[in-house]
């Protein structure tokens, strides 16, 4: 069977300017029939993490998870993957700032705006609230990253922050570490505790 990371990486050789038949090719030998769009790395590790839990292939069910590598990239990925190109039904997690970027790329690909789920600040954000606080930091903990934390709390510019404020801070501070608390997050939820933006996007698939 093809294998989804090539395609994901056929994809991205073809939003660069390169050519489109790797990844339709890809598409087709995948049966693929959905694709998520998601900002960014961290939101892939979150819905992967999440799929896992739920016992979800979503490669053999023919969905195809992107990380888009920012929301001004929705446009281009949109009209490629969707009506304009491969033909794949769209969904996917947007932040709420970015709603206008997603709001105008998918209407130049003609797609259908329902099946986007916004989160409030970002799926993060989204994360903390639903743990809480005193979760997030036993995850911080259990990673030997309580030092750091710590230090970064106590930092002037941390005054007068809420928690969760800092602790969605902390996350983007060193390269790579909101990647890997996005899967970590998502593996400590209770199962009756998904973010709703996260929930609802499993619904649709």
């Amino acid at each position: 069977m093809a294998d989804m990371e090539a395609f994901r990486d056929a994809l991205g050789r073809w939003a660069a300017g390169g050519p489109g038949g790797p990844a339709g090719d890809l598409a087709v030998r995948l049966g693929l029939r959905t694709a998520v769009l998601l900002e960014g790395p961290s939101d892939f590790e979150a819905v992967e993490a999440l799929a896992a839990r739920r016992g979800r292939d979503l490669a053999a069910e023919g969905v195809c998870v992107v990380p888009m590598g920012g929301a001004m990239s929705v446009g281009r990925y949109a009209g490629l993957l969707g009506p304009p190109g491969l033909g794949l039904r769209l969904t996917g997690l947007c932040d709420e700032r970015e709603r206008p970027f997603y709001q105008r790329g998918l209407e130049r690909a003609r797609a259908a705006h329902p099946g986007f789920f916004v989160c409030a600040a970002d799926l993060e954000e989204e994360l903390i609230r639903a743990l809480g606080t005193a979760a997030v930091e036993e995850v911080i903990r259990s990673e030997d990253d309580q030092r750091a934390w710590q230090t970064f709390a106590r930092q002037p510019a941390q005054h007068g922050r809420s928690r969760p404020q800092q602790l969605r801070r902390f996350l983007g501070t060193k390269k790579g570490r909101k990647i890997r608390y996005g899967r970590l997050l998502v593996e400590a939820l209770a199962p009756e505790r998904v973010p709703a933006p996260l929930d609802a996007l499993f619904a649709t698939l």
